[in-house]
């Protein structure tokens, strides 16, 4: 016989059998196409796990933001760093990790754990309501096959058991001769309350950072405040907060006061920070005083004002080549040492004629000699002096229109004054006056003033974020403390049998005395006569004695 070129003959010439070849490699799958690779990515998305993950995420991209200062905090500090540590500034603004909160990759992590809850959370809570709405099981045939059972004699009726189970707060369902209950649905009510919880937290936390607004300002003593857009130093509202939107209070800081400890071995570390205000809730408002501390804010129809920062002022009178008064008045200067507020200014001089002058100075709170140096020991302005390290005349860049630093004097096109020495001069004692170079006039040290920093938050999710917090705070107790556990008691023939099971890991102990208590209120039961039979076991009562009528009875 003929054979294909795919199978091959074997066995005798009188007859021979033909085996097929092995089959062909089958033709490989179809990919999954865009649908499914769709499905795939957001069951990814969606799952327990990627939650989790995208949670961790969450919280340690928030790691930056309590390491690092803030420009929406403490710009001043920020500057600060950039100051110190330039370079490595350079490359943390790089990464955004002084603006953490609003940098596009904490977004990205914050929009995709939204989405991720949500695609988690929402079907369960639709499995949780069906599950709640569906009746208990039927009871088994063989009740003692169940992790506990326990049998006994007894005349319970499916009424009796029902009835104590229901007392117990068993959702009940009765058969012809059996009892189905079950309780701690909670439990999973619970566990869906959190992650909902947390759902409602990250909305009502996306809901503030849309309709609300932060704003950074440092205000001297003696100076006044009013909530609008531009007497903000750093303002950054939400996409749907416009200028009309802001509260329309104002503010005077009267004097501000700080206390440190005097003496032992945390000397110089601050007790107290208070700054006295005269607030305007309105503008036609009478005014209010307020002491404004850290951690209390003042608050005016839902705007917080907290005090964040704190530092000297010290005031300048600068008098020009010609004799004229060119600056009169305080200067903010940035801490260098937060233990000695020892601080460094910036004075700026662009009325000066016949040319501007611009000033480095040192400030020093409590001045003491140091060899040939002077240094401060105390935050107090206990012998407040200011250091001159530095004189300059020329333009100053104002005239550009160019925004600048009102900490950083920059010296491109400025000269100095007369000849720079390596050793700074000694300080100007408060009241001192000192002739400048080149005849440019003189400067003189008139007084102290002290400044802080403020930030005004407006934040309609707060409530919602707190209420959210709570919720999930509650259900994290219920998912933790509920068991959810099912009873089952069968009656045939004055034999009663009881079985249970918990559907909580790791919950054996503390159901165990639970079945034993259902047991023994269910063999307790008083409710029918045939509960009152002997039942086995039990030693049988006397028969009563009868009194004896006489001897001639029988």
């Amino acid at each position: 016989m003929t054979v294909p070129p795919d199978t091959e003959t074997t066995g005798t010439p009188e007859a021979s059998v033909t085996i097929e070849s092995a089959p062909k490699e089958p033709a490989r799958p179809v990919g999954l196409g865009v649908i499914g690779w769709l499905r795939w990515g957001w069951r990814t998305l969606t799952s327990m796990r990627t939650a989790l993950i995208l949670l961790f995420l969450f919280a340690l991209g928030s790691v930056p933001g309590s390491i690092f200062p803030q420009r929406g905090v403490d710009p001043d500090k920020v500057a600060q760093y950039f100051a110190n540590s330039p370079t490595e500034a350079k490359w943390l603004d790089r990464f955004q990790l002084f603006d953490v909160f609003t940098a596009p990759w904490y977004a990205a992590v914050y929009l995709l754990l939204f989405v991720s809850l949500a695609g988690c959370v929402l079907p369960r809570a639709l499995s949780h309501v069906k599950e709640i709405r569906r009746k208990p099981p039927a009871a088994p045939r063989n009740l003692l096959r169940l992790p506990y059972g326990e049998a006994f004699e007894g005349g319970l009726t499916v009424e009796e058991a029902a009835a104590k189970l229901r007392r117990k707060r068993f959702r009940v369902v009765t058969g012809p001769d059996w009892v189905a209950a079950e309780k701690g649905y909670l439990r999973e009510t619970g566990n869906l309350l959190f992650h909902v919880a947390l759902l409602a937290l990250l909305f009502a936390v996306g809901a503030g950072g849309l309709y609300g607004y932060r704003g950074n300002v440092l205000v001297v003593e003696g100076d006044g405040f009013a909530n609008t857009v531009a007497a903000y130093d750093r303002f950054m509202p939400g996409q749907r907060v416009s200028a009309e939107s802001l509260t329309p209070f104002s503010f005077t800081l009267k004097d501000f006061q700080a206390s440190y400890v005097g003496s032992g071995e945390k000397m110089g570390q601050p007790l107290d920070y208070s700054a006295k205000l005269s607030v305007q809730d309105t503008p036609s408002s009478a005014p209010r005083d307020v002491d404004l501390k850290v951690n209390d804010p003042l608050d005016v129809n839902g705007t917080l004002t907290y005090l964040i920062g704190h530092g000297y002022a010290p005031t300048f009178k600068v008098t020009d080549g010609k004799g004229q008064v060119a600056f009169d008045g305080p200067v903010p200067c940035l801490v260098d040492d937060q233990a000695t507020y020892t601080s460094e200014c910036t004075i700026k001089v662009p009325d000066a004629q016949p040319t501007q002058l611009g000033f480095v100075a040192r400030f020093l709170p409590s001045t003491v000699p140091n060899g040939n140096a002077w240094v401060s020991v105390f935050p107090a302005a206990v012998n407040p002096t200011v250091q001159i390290i530095g004189s300059f005349k020329g333009d100053l860049g104002l005239d550009s229109g160019q925004p600048q630093s009102v900490y950083v004097l920059d010296s491109d096109k400025l000269k100095p004054l007369g000849k720079m020495s390596a050793q700074p001069a000694a300080p100007l004692a408060l009241g001192e006056t000192r002739d400048l170079p080149d005849g440019a006039g003189k400067i003189q040290f008139t007084g102290v003033k002290e400044w802080i920093t403020l930030q005004t938050t407006r934040d309609p999710g707060r409530i919602p974020a707190l209420g959210a917090a709570a919720a999930a705070v509650l259900g994290l107790v219920l998912s933790l403390m509920i068991r959810r556990r099912r009873v089952w008691v069968r009656m045939t023939d004055r034999k009663v049998t009881v079985g249970g099971l918990t559907r909580t890991e790791g919950d054996s102990g503390a159901f165990s005395e639970e079945f034993a208590e259902l047991v023994s209120l269910l063999r307790d039961s008083q409710d029918s006569p045939d509960s009152q039979a002997p039942q086995a076991g039990d030693r049988p009562a006397a028969a009563p004695v009868e009194p004896s009528t006489g001897p001639d009875e029988e």
